[in-house]
């Protein structure tokens, strides 16, 4: 959409350029008619040559100023109007020097030239002076202008950007902690599975054959399994990452206790909870663990001392979450990236479910989601 508007922007000032050329050329050749009359045809053949080398691009630097400032040097005010056409692009092209070298050189060479067309008259003087100065002031202030706003233009581009790289960089990094909380959950699992296997392996001389042969390709298979998946998402990994018994953490612990960490550090909070979390997916419980980790963090740095109500409801048909927050203190100690609902929202997204974040009236905020459990819970919150 900028570049069409650019190309449109462009295309209506090389109208506007060739519509003043045109009027210069007219004006020159009037001028001529009005004055004398007796060189027409030079007036009117030194006009169309200045005028396209006025226009074409290629010619514009340094044909077009050479060409104007000999013909005004001759003709004089005839071709002044042009004169001040290149001293405005000389001025815009950051040429200051070179457009009062331009300016002193025809209007000085004019004084030993046509007199008929002098820029010297007593009726000229003040066009002699003003034009040309006028053309170079709205140059200079005009270039000066369009620097900057290419120069806002190019910062607001980088920021765009630089906000997009952030926001992908904050989804793959969600998308990469959810790949290791699932590899510490299944790699948790399927060593249960291996334990379990092997204890009764060992009792295999009092199980029937089939069993026994079934339990030791069961605890295989686990082992492998468990080779596989550590090879495979192991390497998302970060390198500075805790221990795996850190990194269960959001598992292992229910927002329950998260609660009660904020209420040791000073917040007020009013836990609501219904359903067992059992009910739930695991990845569920992770998400609401992450969803109520950040909302606190984002209450204790933009509402410090105002109380938090969280709601949970592990039951099917979904996982609902709900943390809202009346306005309190900002605090300036803290720093963070900013990018943490992104990160939650991909989270979100990734399990099929919304996440929606915004004012409630009054300066409140408010985060929720809402999950789907998968079509294979039952309605009464067992698994098959």
């Amino acid at each position: 959409m900028a570049q069409v508007s650019s190309r449109e922007s462009r295309r209506w000032a090389a109208y506007g350029r060739g519509a003043l050329v045109a009027l210069c050329v007219l004006a020159a050749v009037l001028n001529d008619v009005a004055i004398q009359g007796r060189h027409l045809a030079p007036v009117m053949a030194t006009a169309l040559v200045c005028g396209a080398a006025l226009l074409v691009p290629r010619l514009r630097w340094p044909v077009a100023p050479l060409l104007v400032t000999v013909a005004t040097a001759w003709w004089g005010l005839l071709l002044l109007p042009m004169l001040a056409v290149v001293l405005y692009d000389l001025a815009v092209g950051r040429r200051a020097r070179m457009a009062v070298g331009c300016a002193v050189a025809a209007l000085g060479a004019n004084l030993f030239s046509y007199r008929a067309t002098s820029l010297w008259t007593g009726q000229s003087y003040a066009s002699t002076v003003l034009l040309p100065v006028l053309a170079v002031l709205v140059g200079l202030w005009l270039g000066s202008r369009r620097r900057l706003l290419q120069a806002l233009a190019a910062d607001v581009e980088h920021l765009s950007v630089e906000a997009q790289l952030r926001e992908e960089a904050a989804r793959i990094a969600e998308r990469s902690r959810i790949a290791a909380e699932m590899h510490d959950v299944l790699a948790h699992r399927l060593s249960l599975i291996a334990l379990h296997t092997g204890v009764l392996a060992t009792k295999s001389d009092t199980l029937p054959a089939p069993v026994a042969e079934r339990l030791a390709l069961l605890r295989t298979t686990s082992v492998e399994a468990l080779t596989d998946l550590r090879d495979v998402l192991g390497v998302l990994r970060d390198p500075d990452a805790t221990p795996t018994g850190a990194a269960l953490t959001p598992m292992m612990r229910e927002v329950g206790e998260l609660a009660d960490e904020a209420r040791a550090a000073g917040q007020h909070i009013e836990l609501t909870t219904d359903g067992l979390p059992e009910q739930a997916p695991t990845t569920h419980r992770l998400a609401v663990y992450r969803i109520v980790q950040e909302a606190l963090t984002n209450a204790r740095k933009h509402a410090d001392g105002a109380p938090v109500t969280v709601r949970i409801d592990y039951g099917p048909p979904a996982t609902l979450v709900e943390v809202t927050n009346p306005p309190g203190t900002p605090r300036t100690d803290t720093v963070g990236s900013g990018y943490g609902l992104v990160g939650l929202r991909e989270r979100v997204t990734a399990l099929g479910g919304h996440l929606s974040s915004g004012p409630a009236g009054a300066g409140a905020w408010r985060l929720a989601a809402r999950i789907p459990h998968p079509a294979g819970i039952e309605q009464n919150g067992t698994r098959p």
